[in-house]
């Protein structure tokens, strides 16, 4: 974490209140400038024929649900949801008294964030309520309208309902490092993480000799040194001839090791030099348990280099048939490129082996996910506003998460700095109060 986004998360709550961030609970509950503003919006609505309930101190019916009063008659809705998917349920009542479900209608239009329409109509059922047919989809976050008709009396309520629900100005997301980004179809991919070792390609080794013997004479290259094929590496003194002869690197390649010094007599077929393509490499990865049972050649691996992290993507091209005898793991050999030599023979790597690849119509990123009321969670953003979403996930792999239901195609999603919202929505208490 930068020292900003340090400094962002430690003074978010200032910031807020200090630039206008208004928190869910006040949302939910009104303060003194909510609550002058809903009240001439009630003196308003009785000049209009409508009533506006206030959150905080809505009055709670017989049944637990918020009670809904005009003129006489009177609403309680609640959102039944203990054996059922939730759903708008109702009851009617005149002076106080019940009424049977067949004496009214009610409706209950919703708009969520976005200005997304949601209706429900309750139907009379046989335990004395009236309910809806239709399903209150997470989060339970709207404003609310009620439109009810009870012994051919039309009323009509209007309140906020706000949950997981909190402002933050895009200043203070910005200094935070709150980032957000579409929701977008991608793909899935199941991967496994192993470790490999680099080691030269067979048949790119020469180990170069002395044809005669005799002293050494000259020598012209040292380890690590770039040859090419023809290069004199060293003159020798045949005891034979008396002559000197040379002796050539039969490959290009780089210099791996000098056994043979100035003066240093060479014997027939001593080994003087050996030389190597690392042109490109094998990169053998130890693959363990059931893992080697469904990886098969032909599908892509990115190699890590531990020295830097630097990648680079290659094909798996077999799986040896034995067993590594130290480790009991199986071998899968892939080759990668060396041009800038700067993958050492020897070293070990990481590597992530992509066995299948998937679509999904929709993922956001690991980073965006967070727990919520035992749920899993993204937070999406309207404006200054940021909104809770529960989501049904799907497969997922080491940097993304498909999306079943929560979320649709282009929502715009937390995905830096998620917690800090998460932080602010929690420490507003946001209510689950319907």
């Amino acid at each position: 974490m930068t020292i900003r986004t340090l400094i962002g998360a430690l003074s978010l709550s200032f910031l807020l209140a200090a630039c206008g961030g208004k928190p869910a609970a006040e949302a939910e509950h009104g303060h003194e400038e909510g609550e002058n503003h809903a009240e001439a919006k009630a003196e308003q609505g009785h000049e209009e024929g409508e009533d506006h309930a206030e959150a905080e101190e809505s009055p709670k019916g017989e049944h637990g649900g918020r009670l809904l009063e005009k003129d006489g008659v009177s609403v309680e809705l609640a959102i039944a949801e203990d054996g059922t998917p939730p759903k708008y349920q109702a009851w009617l009542y005149r002076d106080g008294k019940p009424l049977a479900p067949t004496a009214g209608t009610v409706e209950v239009r919703l708009k969520r964030l976005g200005n997304v329409a949601e209706n429900h109509v309750l139907k009379a059922q046989t335990d004395g309520s009236l309910m809806a047919t239709t399903i209150v989809g997470e989060p339970h976050s709207f404003d609310v309208e009620v439109l009810a008709k009870i012994k051919g009396k039309d009323a009509r309520w209007a309140y906020e309902s706000y949950e997981g629900r909190t402002e933050i100005t895009a200043k203070i997301a910005q200094e935070a490092g709150i980032r957000v980004a579409p929701a977008t179809s991608g793909i899935i991919a199941d991967e496994h993480e192993v470790q490999g070792l680099l080691t030269p390609v067979e048949g790119r080794i020469a180990k170069v000799a002395a044809r005669f013997p005799g002293p050494v004479q000259r020598l012209n290259v040292n380890v690590g040194d770039q040859v090419r094929a023809g290069q004199t590496l060293a003159s020798i003194e045949s005891n034979l001839s008396l002559t000197t002869y040379a002796v050539t690197s039969p490959i290009s390649g780089v210099v791996l090791a000098r056994n043979a010094s100035v003066g240093s007599v060479a014997t027939e077929g001593m080994a003087l030099f050996e030389i190597a393509d690392l042109s490109s490499l094998w990169v053998d990865l130890h693959i363990f348990g059931s893992d080697a049972q469904h990886i098969r050649p032909g599908v892509p691996v990115t190699v890590t280099r531990m020295s830097d992290g630097f990648t680079a993507e290659t094909t798996l091209e077999r799986v040896l048939p034995g067993t590594a005898t130290a480790s009991q793991s199986t071998v899968a050999r892939a080759t990668i490129a060396n041009a800038d030599g700067l993958w050492r023979p020897g070293s070990a790597v990481k590597a992530r082996i992509t066995v299948e690849q998937q679509p999904a119509s929709l993922v956001v990123p690991l980073t965006a996910l967070q727990s919520f009321r035992d749920s899993d969670v993204v937070f999406v953003r309207v404006g200054d506003t940021y909104e809770v979403r529960p989501l049904e996930l799907g497969k997922r792999d080491a940097t993304r998460v498909e999306v079943l239901s929560g979320l649709k195609a282009g929502d715009r999603v937390v995905i830096e700095q998620s917690y800090l919202v998460k932080a602010d929505i929690e420490k507003s208490g946001a209510s689950h109060d319907h």
